[in-house]
């Protein structure tokens, strides 16, 4: 049995930024897995117990039994409270406990994609007990570790894979959402469009286009009257998508032309990630 070729993609870039946080972790000394990073309430610890207890979840192993303590200011929702599980139950893990399960659960994990045979549309666990198809728990977890390995370097100072094959997925993922962003959240207008210019290591231009009924579809070409252009970096773009930033935090490296309220609509809900 091998791999599904639609499913290759998602495998590379999984292991690529896993084997990047691997070499991140490994030498860190204890109290530096407490450095807080960009993922709200989250430290490099809870990271890495993340991604363990995902990767851990996408094997098939029971999740952990364990009662959330009752102040996590951060976890506010269901989905929340599922995420926090698998990281509050290794809060006191040590260093040498938190690389060797990180290495343990790396080597199962490409064990299982080395054997996979199953067909992209095969249900398999989400989260808070739905199903999904492997080819979309696969590219979430290609997109979700691309990110936490990003958080990763913020918080460690050391930047990097901006442009890796995680980037890519991630870019895709945030591009999906968009639609809905412009057109139902930020409410704007049927009949108009919405440019994102976005430079850097990955770079891309999109357009947004609401139709007479308010819905929202995307596409490569350009606008010619667009209602608003928004042009920023990629780092910025995934920043403020992933709710790693708040728009205040990064208005001098957003440039938004057109009409100022709906750009400021677009940003306030720009942040896609549960």
């Amino acid at each position: 049995m091998s791999l599904h070729p639609s499913l290759q993609t998602y495998a590379d870039a999984w292991t690529h930024s896993v084997e990047a946080i691997t070499e991140l972790v490994q030498p860190l000394v204890e109290g530096e897995w407490n450095r807080a990073t960009p993922c709200p309430g989250w430290s490099v610890r809870d990271i890495v117990s993340h991604v363990i207890g995902l990767d851990c979840e996408m094997l098939g192993d029971p999740r952990p039994i364990h009662t959330l303590p009752r102040d996590l200011y951060h976890v506010k929702t269901d989905h929340q409270r599922y995420m926090e599980m698998q990281v509050d139950v290794r809060r006191h893990h040590t260093a040498p406990e938190m690389t060797s399960e990180l290495e343990y659960t790396v080597i199962r994990r490409m064990r299982q994609l080395r054997n996979e045979g199953r067909h992209p549309e095969a249900t398999v666990r989400g989260p808070l007990g739905t199903e999904q198809t492997l080819e979309h728990a696969m590219r979430m977890r290609a997109f979700d570790i691309w990110v936490h390995e990003q958080d990763l370097r913020a918080a460690l100072g050391q930047p990097g894979n901006l442009d890796s094959p995680g980037a890519y997925v991630t870019r895709d993922v945030l591009l999906a959402a968009l639609p809905k962003v412009v057109a139902k959240d930020a409410g704007a207008p049927a009949n108009s469009a919405v440019v994102f210019d976005v430079n850097g290591p990955v770079d891309f231009l999109r357009t947004v286009r609401v139709d007479a009924e308010g819905r929202g579809t995307i596409d490569g070409a350009p606008s010619l009257g667009p209602a608003v252009t928004l042009s920023m970096d990629w780092e910025t773009y995934y920043r403020l998508a992933c709710g790693r930033v708040q728009p205040l935090d990064v208005a001098d490296g957003v440039k938004s032309e057109g009409d100022q309220d709906l750009a400021a609509a677009i940003l306030r809900h720009f942040a896609v990630t549960p």
